[in-house]
């Protein structure tokens, strides 16, 4: 059966797409890292153009206690509204989530040359590197990360080759405790959608997004304090790609999302919550009902803003498509792996490639 580490290295990279910058050496923003206005990408120039949100339009996106009663319809109209949320009693322990962060300051913190011994191979998608949507920017972004698709020994050992069992173990716990999270969350969105407990097992079964078979990945990102923030990109806006993302930001603010009317909307950091928002996968499934988020981050001058995301999806081989309850699909139905290597093409453009 093949992976979703598998999928994603269908689209092989060129080194200069994988390497980041070191940051420990630069004191000055370079050219190949200066965005403006007029810098394009492949979908259309209102999603890279340094605009600020007005400032009444921030903390507005819902924070959601998922042990209130009327749980479904808070989740279910922030999906269709913002197409994220915060979530709090969400049982995913404090202790855990601040041992992730400080497991990924850590491995940001080695000197550069040593990060780059768990470099991801150009044809790989796991290891350390930067963002995978790089090449479809003439703009680099001031961002580096590190992705686990599965076991985390691999590349843990070339990084601390005594000394890797912490590491592993807490992100194989933080990535259950996600795993768990995401399914009770999409159980929730699945009810909103109003289809019956027939139709709900067997979009789990079809789709394999059960706990137990569901396929995810963790994302550690790391964003060093940048000497000219207002003329830098974290990380270039996208959508993600599987069913839902859960992240956890550190205090330091950086996430925005685009608003239609409005612009970018900054997403401040609640205490004790994770954000949740929903994938292409997820919008698929919904049949365009619940809108896939395109975002963003932000640098800081002052404070280095680590985030930690938990992508959910089915197996590579699952069949995604419209619930069959809803009259006039207008996307046809296809395999993740398919979906993933159009995303990997076509960015922005993958999901008008699938359109009936």
């Amino acid at each position: 059966m093949a992976t979703l580490s598998e999928a994603y290295g269908d689209s092989p990279l060129g080194l200069q797409h994988i390497i980041p910058l070191d940051f420990d050496s630069i004191h000055e923003l370079p050219d190949s890292h200066i965005w403006s206005d007029h810098v394009n990408d492949h979908d259309s120039e209102k999603y890279t153009h340094l605009k600020h949100a007005p400032k009444n339009e921030e903390s507005s996106v819902p924070i959601i206690d998922l042990s209130a009663p009327n749980v479904v319809e808070l989740v279910g109209n922030a999906c269709e509204t913002w197409g994220m949320f915060h979530v709090i009693n969400h049982g995913v322990s404090s202790i855990l989530v601040n041992n992730v962060e400080s497991h990924a300051r850590q491995l940001f913190s080695l000197p550069t040359q040593h990060k780059l011994k768990a470099l991801r191979a150009p044809g790989g998608a796991t290891g350390y590197g930067v963002a995978r949507i790089s090449p479809f920017f003439s703009k680099l972004m001031w961002h580096e990360g590190f992705t686990i698709m599965g076991s985390t020994v691999e590349h843990a050992k070339e990084l601390w080759p005594h000394g890797y069992e912490d590491f592993c173990n807490v992100m194989d716990n933080y990535q259950k405790r996600m795993k768990s999270l995401a399914y009770q969350i999409m159980l929730l969105i699945l009810k909103f959608l109003d289809i019956t407990k027939e139709e709900e097992e067997e979009v789990i079964s079809v789709s394999s997004i059960h706990e137990s078979d569901a396929d995810g990945a963790l994302q550690l990102n790391s964003y060093p304090c940048c000497p000219d923030p207002n003329r830098a990109i974290g990380l270039a806006p996208h959508t993600d790609s599987l069913l839902l993302t859960i992240l956890h930001q550190s205090e330091t603010k950086g996430l925005q999302i685009h608003r239609n009317g409005v612009g970018w909307v900054p997403v401040p950091p609640v205490s004790g919550a994770l954000v949740v928002n929903i994938g292409d996968l997820l919008h698929i499934l919904s049949n365009g009902r619940l809108p896939t988020v395109y975002h963003r981050a932000v640098p800081n001058q002052d404070r280095h803003r680590v985030s930690v995301a938990y992508f959910y999806g089915p197996p590579v081989e699952s069949i995604i498509g419209p619930l069959n309850k809803l009259p006039s699909p207008i996307y046809r139905s296809l395999t993740v792996k398919e979906y993933i290597s159009l995303k990997n093409k076509h960015r922005g453009k993958a999901l008008s490639l699938i359109k009936i």
